[in-house]
Order: structure tokens, then sequence, then C-alpha cells
């Protein structure tokens, strides 16, 4: 058997971890999906599915013979355009729906095209991700091919994966632990068994986090404890599943009878695995439609790979290639940005870029801003955010998107020094929060016995109907005072009931009954309502997603192309990163940059290479500079009108600080606090006061460090309330007099003294 690069499969090692089955056994018939003749008829005119489809798009809806490559640029409707064509082939009579797999690679993206299939009136295709896939696959036929249950399979493999080196006796911190679990990973995906991990990594160019020996054996560890304990892991899903369809020709033909049409939406970021897969589930048929853009290909350390796609029509040279470039997602400055940051690039993937046309008006233009450190950066981009606030830009329409996971802890409290409520993504789902668990089982009784329920007599609708049910839960119609876990059970069940009055306005004829439905829909598919807050995530966890207004922030070397991307090609991922980072935006983008990590410390950095010849004055090397969108140039950031900051020492041992919250404490986090614990306990009291006459969490009066910090340093001045970081000008202005009170003891006097006059 020939793998997609030419080059010949391995055989499996015989052991059910590695793709090996035993005999056949008796099981039942492999359940057969409902076809078209079991659903409400079709429209007699399946021509009404094309209507508002632009001539590329409506290109591929009726390409239904043969081969398809869809390349799709961002924003340029591929969802809408693949779903329009099962939908059209349907109504068409030319595809049976329970014929009908199409595979992506997250539960909402699966849940989306359900959802946009319904919406077209059709019902039974399979819209999965692949592991989904193969997991419902592989639990029906292990009984026949194996015999008895599928092993039990692991949520998260870091513990198992600590176990194995402990047992080879190599100490891994919490960050090699976490690198050497993705080799692993990355190994399964590519289809690379222990032995052979130390000359597929150096082959691959990869950056190895630790000795490859050692990675290897603690890899082969892993597998036999995993055998030993008969359970399997996210990789072992597809692994077991390829192998079970190469050793069982009779299961393989079961699955091909089933499914004979395949869509495959982001292909570009398919693994060697996944493909040898889709190549088992095809057989020798060409019934495929594969939709990609090579310029979003940034999942690389993971095994994924833009060859597939680009390589599509040398393996089907009869395949009808289908490109889209209309972009109705951003205004012609944005688009206009991401393709000039696009010609830069260089390999093969740029050899296939597409070059994008907004189908928008004009916009304002991409704001560029240098900041003299990285937390004048976090309070410049959260003044600015304000500003789009006061405009009317929702916060959930607002997004700040870094390169690591570790730059959100600055934004996080500049957001909330500003007042401005924001959700980190990535975080616990939100279908898997306890709050949403209890709040789902509320309305799912309410919807089955709610005619017996005094709680529903003066509910007229399905919104009113839940605000009844979810407020024994904890919902009110106002936001609870001050932050934690209160106020984030309010947001929860907050979020459920927008999603309601969203429900109901689109479905005016709707019942609780149907809202519950398209809650378990979505929780299947991990499609979340949205959470009014700004949304902090990186640039890897932004793919897929888009907002009215993006910010593009820590745009340095060393951490856009991050460190240790060495080779041309790792740059150019990272190249590609920035260009999903960008097209993310429909309006609003700004991007930014810090010459210094600290306050006071050396200016060193340099602008991320990538804005050379993009942001203005600047030039890349070889080419002319392209026309800018910044409207005077560079702007430098400030932290309001205050002078620049000199280094925060430590006020206990007097080491410089570094770390935003040691920063904010104006201490090492490890050094002794001498707080005053009854300013501390005043300084609460006044908190939740403060922040329930403003209706705002109560972070964004002050932060428990911010409150820490004041509590310890006891200031009898504004002057030395204005030097604690987190006390800006304006929370001076607004706070200071009532906070130097607290500070002096006055507060309860003042406390008497008013009760006093009221009586």
């Amino acid at each position: 058997m020939l793998l997609a690069c030419g080059q010949v499969a391995r055989p499996p090692r015989q052991t059910w971890q590695h793709g090996g089955v035993t005999a056949a056994t008796h099981s039942t018939l492999f359940p057969q999906v409902p076809g078209a003749s079991q659903y409400a008829a079709p429209p007699p005119d399946a021509d009404a599915v094309l209507d508002g489809l632009d001539p590329e798009q409506r290109e591929v809806a009726t390409a239904l013979q043969g081969p398809v490559c869809v390349l799709a640029g961002a924003g340029t409707g591929k969802t809408r355009a693949i779903t329009h064509r099962i939908a059209y082939g349907v109504r068409a009579g030319i595809l049976q729906p329970g014929s009908v797999l199409a595979v992506t690679f997250t539960n909402r993206a699966a849940g989306e095209m359900r959802g946009r299939l319904r919406q077209l009136g059709v019902s039974g295709v399979q819209a999965r991700t692949f592991h989904s896939a193969a997991l419902r696959q592989l639990q029906y036929f292990w009984p026949k091919a194996v015999g008895g249950q599928l092993p039990r399979l692991m949520e998260r493999k870091v513990q198992l994966v600590a176990e194995a080196a402990a047992r080879c006796r190599i100490r891994l911190d919490r960050g090699e632990l976490r690198d050497v679990t993705g080799e692993i990973e990355w190994s399964k995906v590519t289809q690379t068994v222990p032995a052979d991990y130390p000359a597929a990594a150096a082959k691959s160019g990869r950056e190895i986090p630790r000795d490859p020996a050692e990675t290897s054996q603690i890899y082969a560890t892993y597998e036999e404890l995993k055998r030993d304990r008969g359970v399997i892991d996210f990789e072992d899903v597809l692994l077991l599943t390829v192998g079970v369809l190469q050793d069982r020709y009779d299961i393989a033909e079961q699955v091909r009878s089933q499914y004979q049409h395949f869509v495959v939406d982001e292909y570009q970021d398919v693994s060697p695995l996944q493909q040898r897969l889709l190549e088992l589930w095809l057989g020798e048929r060409d019934s495929l439609c594969v939709v990609g853009d090579a310029s979003q290909t940034i999942y690389s350390f993971t095994g994924a790979t833009p060859d597939h796609l680009l390589d599509f029509r040398t393996r089907h040279p009869q395949a009808t290639l289908v490109k889209l470039v209309r972009d109705y997602r951003s205004t012609p400055q944005v688009v206009h940005l991401a393709n000039s940051l696009l010609s830069q690039a260089s390999g093969r993937a740029a050899e296939h870029r597409l070059e994008l046309l907004s189908q928008r008006d004009p916009g304002p233009d991409p704001v560029y801003t240098e900041y003299a450190d990285e937390p004048a950066e976090a309070e410049g981009t959260a003044r600015r955010i304000r500003k789009l606030l006061d405009s009317g830009v929702p916060a959930s329409e607002i997004a700040v998107l870094f390169r690591t996971n570790g730059q959100s802890e600055l934004y996080e409290q500049a957001l909330a020094d500003e007042g401005i409520a924001y959700q980190l993504r990535g975080a616990e789902r939100f279908f898997e929060r306890t709050e949403v668990r209890e709040a789902g089982a509320a309305l799912r009784g309410a919807a089955r016995f709610g005619g017996n329920d005094a709680l529903l007599d003066d509910a007229v609708d399905v919104p009113s109907q839940v605000r009844a049910v979810l407020s024994t839960k904890g919902w009110t119609s106002q936001a609870p005072a001050g932050s934690g876990a209160v106020r984030d059970r309010w947001e929860s069940l907050a979020a459920l009931v927008r999603l309601a009055e969203d429900f109901a306005r689109a479905h005016p004829q709707a019942t609780l009954a149907d809202l519950v439905a398209e809650l378990d829909e979505r929780a299947g598919a991990q499609h979340a309502p949205t959470v009014e807050g700004v949304t902090l995530a990186s640039l890897h966890a932004a793919k897929g997603l888009e907002w009215d207004a993006v910010f593009l922030v820590g745009l340095t070397e060393g951490m856009l192309p991050i460190a240790y991307a060495k080779t041309d090609e790792q740059v150019e991922e990272e190249r590609r990163l920035l260009y999903v980072g960008i097209t993310r935006a429909r309006q609003h983008l700004a991007l930014s940059w810090a010459l210094a990590r600290s306050p006071g410390g050396r200016a060193s950095r340099r602008p991320s290479r990538f804005l050379s010849g993009l942001r203005p004055g600047s030039a890349a090397a070889g080419a002319r500079p392209v026309a800018s969108a910044a409207g005077g140039g560079v702007q430098r950031g400030t932290a309001r009108s205050r002078k620049p900051r000199g280094p925060v020492p430590c006020r206990v041992c007097g080491r410089t600080l570094t770390d935003a919250g040691e920063m904010k404490l104006m201490r090492c986090e490890d050094c002794p606090s001498d707080m005053d614990e009854g300013v501390y306990e005043r300084l609460q009291d006044w908190r939740k006061d403060q922040a329930a006459q403003l209706g705002q969490p109560a972070y964004c009066v002050f932060t428990d460090k911010t409150l820490i910090a004041i509590a310890e340093t006891v200031p009898d001045s504004a002057a030395d309330l204005s030097r604690i970081p987190g006390v800006g000008a304006r929370k001076l202005n607004r706070f200071g007099a009532d906070v130097l009170a607290i500070c002096a003891g006055e507060e309860r006097a003042a406390e008497v003294g008013e009760a006093d006059e009221d009586d």
C-alpha cells in the first residue's frame, strides 16, 4: 500500500495498540443511517438551494461528480459552499443523506455544519470530527474484529506519561512533561513507532525538547503501561480504526457500503494518519470533496501538513479545482494587509497563496503602535478597547490575540483595571461547567413537566420560561457585584438566557423543548453561546473564529516568529500564524509591540520582521514598501500622560521585578508579607460596596493584588497611593480619598457620623 507521499507504509505492529486485530467474532450488522425516503420530501426545486451563492460557491455546490478540490481563502464562505453542496446533492436526489460523511477537526465546526444543514432542510448527514467518526466505527466493530469491549479511552495522557518517565528514571518538570507528551502525540499521528522516533524527529527538523533516545524510551514505556492497563488514548482511536480497516476487508467494505461520499474540511490540517484513514474509507472510489487553504497551515507541530492538499491534483488528475477568493468577512483595509503579508512569504504553501478580494465597504485603517514596555502595551490596548466599547462595539466582538498563553496575565490585569469584562478562550468548556449542567437539567425537567409547575404560570414565551427556571439557579436580572465564583456562575447563566432570546427570535414558534434540543446539540458540538466579555486567546486558539475588532499584541522578534523557529519552513509557519490573526478581524485591527519587557528595562526589542514593508516607514528586504493603512505612521503608545516608569524593585529584598503579578504587589511572591489585615478587610468591604453601587465586578474597582499592595504599604498621601501599580490617575481621582481614609483608620468614624446624622 502506498501512502500519499509515495512511501511504502510499514506493516503495523501486531498488537491492538498498533493496529493488529484477531479473528472475527459474531456481531450484528452495522446500523444503517436512514435514507432520504425517511425524511420530509425535499422541495421540488433543488436549485433554490443555490440562491444567494456567488459564482465560485455555486460551482462548488454543483460539482457532485468525481474528486473536487476547493481552495478557500479566509472569510470566503467555505462552510456555506460545502453545506449547500451537500444540500443540493440531497435535494436533487444525487446523494442519499445517510451515505454522506463530512469530517472536520473540531466539534464546533462539525456542529456548525449540522446546524446549517438543518436550516437547509437536510437531516441524516453525518458531520463529525475524524476522531468522532473513527470512534463510532471502532466501538461498533471491535467485538467483531477483536472480541470483547473496546478498551477504555483515557481523557488525558499526561499522568501516564509522567509515570512512564518515572519508570525510566527520567525526571521531567511540568514543561518537559508537556513537551514529551506532545512528541508522543506527534509520533503517533505520523505513524512513528518508539524505536523510529529519533530518526523521524531528526528528519522532520523538529525542535526536540530533550534527548531523542530518552523520549523514545518514555514513549515505549508509555505504550507498555497502556497495554498492561487495557486503555487507549486519543491517537489510538485513529490507529486502531486504520488497523481494523486494513486487516479486515469485510469490515472495510461494510463501512464503504455505508458511506459513499466524503467531504473533508480544513484539509490543510490532515496528518498522515488521518489521510490514511480517509484512503481506507474511500477504497477505490473518488467521490471526495476537500476544502482547505495552505496559507492557514499552523498546526505542523501536531503532525498536520498541507502536502495532501497541495498534491491533491497530482493524486487525482481529473479533479475539479475551484478557488474561493471573495472575502465577505473583512474590510478592504484588513484584506490588503493580509495579502501584503503573504506577498513576502516563501516556500511551497506561498506558491499556492490566494489573493483575497474584499466584498465589504471600506473601514478604518489598521493601527500600528509601539510601546515602551509590556505593561504599557497592555494598558494602552485596554484603553483602546474602552473607546471601542464606548462607541458601541459589543465586548463579545473584541479579541486580544497573542502568540503564547503566558502573555495573557498582563492583559487580564489591564482590562480589569479598566473595568472591562473578559473571557479566556481555552479555559473550562462551557457545557462542562457545573452551573451549566445544573441549568440544563432544570430546563429539561421544565420542558417535560412544566405544565404542572407554578413557576412557569406567568411565563408567556421561551425566554421568560428560561429566566424563570434559571432564577432558581442563581440568575438575576442584574449582575452581582464582585468577581469570583458567584460572578462566573451568573455569567454562565446569563449566556444561556441570551441564547434563549436569540433562539426565540430565530424560531418564533419554538417551545422550551425545542430549546433544550438545541442546547443538547450545542453541548455535543461544544458550540458554546456567546459570553459578554472581551476574548483573550492565543493565535492558535483563534483559528476558525472572527470578531469585529482584533488586537494583535506582542509582535516582536523572538515572540513572532517565536525564538525556537529556526528553519525557513518554521519561520514561514509563524508568518501564516500572523496571517490567521489578521484575517480574524472584520473591521477594526490594531497591531502593537513593546521595546522592553518591564518598565525601565533596556529598549532592545525589535518589531517582528513580518511587519517590515507593512508598517509605515519600513521596507521589506528586496521589496518595495506596500501602501500602508495606518493614517499617519506608527503611533507611540504612552501610559496616559505619566512619566516613564523606572525599574520596579522588590520593597523587601530589592530584586528587580519582572513578573506582572509581583510588580503589582511591589515584592517577590515568596518574600514575607507585612499586610495590615484590618486595613485589608476594610478595603474588601469598601470595594464590595463600591462594586454594588457601580453595577460592576469587584475587580473593576481594584484587583485583589492591588488591595494587598495597598494594605501592605498603607499609603498616607495621594502621591504614595499613585505609586502602587493598578492605581492610575482615573482611579486615584475616583477612589483615592476613600482609600486614604481607610488606610488612616477614618472609615468607621465617617460611617458612624453618617448614621448619627440619619438619626
